[in-house]
């Protein structure tokens, strides 16, 4: 079980420092910034590493929802969500400070660090209840690509692929409305840095990506139902 949570921790940090990363340094620089294209490229590229890294020791979760997706398919034990939500923003967060003190090494102004936000915070302004339609419906088909891309009659070895990529289609339809959270461990690193209204927001961060998860988790079982 260590060795588990110590691959949660370590994954989930890997998740904030490419993907929030590629956002905070990469995005924006002029004539050769990745852009939107790239940001959204760089979170499917952390989750499909671990995958192939850490997947078969932990799974590969590295985000509460995916946690609560898998226990809610039959295929995580509810003994165990606890321990992997907590090793999962505590790794988060560790990585968010990475990329905090790299940041202000240059300007102690951090912005608005990646958070995630609606209304004024939303990248282009969408309203609370669209922001939460997004969440829960893009973490919904999140993990529909997670539990069939793992099910035993999948293609063997390409489940690391698939929902990379799945992460990254998700980044290219909600980066606009949300920032794009789908984890609500990325989601409370970043927030605790930049405070304020980002703290205030972080409870739809929280709610809509894990219900999604669950609703896909049952949804799933129903659709396969044969034992994992």
């Amino acid at each position: 079980m260590q060795k588990k949570l110590m691959a949660e921790f370590l994954g989930t940090a890997w998740l904030v420092i490419g993907g929030c990363g590629s956002a905070i340094f990469a995005a924006g620089i002029p004539s050769v910034g990745i852009g939107f294209y790239g940001v959204a490229l760089a979170f499917g590229l952390t989750v499909l590493t671990m995958a192939y890294a850490i997947g078969h020791i932990s799974g590969c979760h590295l985000n509460p929802a995916v946690s609560f997706g898998l226990w809610a398919g039959g295929r995580f034990s509810g003994k165990e969500l606890l321990p992997y939500i907590i090793s999962q923003v505590l790794g988060a967060i560790v990585g968010a400070g990475i990329l905090y003190t790299i940041f202000t090494g240059k300007n102690p102004d951090i912005g608005g660090f990646a958070a995630n936000g609606y209304g004024e915070h939303s990248p282009e302004g969408y309203p609370m209840i669209s922001g939460f339609i997004t969440e829960f419906v893009m973490t919904f088909m999140f993990l529909i690509i997670i539990l069939g891309a793992t099910h035993s009659k999948a293609p063997k070895y390409l489940a690391g692929v698939a929902i990379g990529l799945g992460l990254t289609l998700i980044h290219l339809v909600s980066i606009p409305i949300t920032n794009t959270s789908v984890n609500p461990a990325r989601s409370t690193s970043q927030a605790l840095f930049v405070g304020g209204w980002a703290i205030q927001q972080l409870w739809l961060f929280w709610v809509a990506p894990i219900l999604g998860a669950i609703a896909a988790g049952f949804t799933y079982k129903f659709l396969s139902p044969e034992e994992e």
